[in-house]
């Protein structure tokens, strides 16, 4: 798979998700969708993002779009991070990083001194068409999530 840009209409895919589901793209169709990946389950900007658009689901929900996290946690730690934070959205786990490598999201980090590959906080919104409209990368965590909803008003 390549990666995809801004205009491009994005490949379906599908991962398994919290609440024994799978996700499918496609089965999102004539909704916009809205796909924040993020490093790790339960670590403070992880939770604090995931929060963030916790607190704003009913702006999202009320203009048709529907929020997705992606990270490559197991199933089993995605159920207790969903749980323990209350989040009204599915999380998906992507493990063999399929998502993370056609959004183009793994990237070279330094943790404690070391050089390690891992998922750069990224969100990126797909219209109802299906289409990427708009991707925001090396997100800061504050403010993001009314960023993200002032594109999804914006369609």
């Amino acid at each position: 798979m390549s990666t995809i840009t801004t205009g491009d209409t994005v490949p379906d895919f599908e991962l398994p998700a919290t609440g024994e589901k799978t996700i499918r793209l496609s089965a999102l169709k004539g909704k916009n969708v809205v796909i924040y990946f993020y490093p790790k389950d339960s670590t403070p900007g992880c939770t604090l993002e995931g929060q963030d658009f916790r607190d704003n689901i009913e702006a999202f929900t009320g203009r048709n779009t529907v929020i997705l996290g992606v990270s490559r946690d197991s199933i089993k730690s995605h159920e207790k991070f969903k749980s323990n934070q209350s989040f009204p959205f599915d999380l998906l786990s992507d493990e063999a990083e399929q998502l993370c490598t056609l959004f183009d999201v793994i990237k070279e980090k330094n943790m404690y001194g070391k050089k390690v590959m891992g998922i750069e906080r990224s969100t990126f919104l797909i219209d109802e068409a299906g289409r990427l409209r708009d991707e925001w990368r090396k997100v800061k965590v504050k403010g993001h999530v009314n960023e993200v909803l002032e594109a999804v008003k914006a369609l």
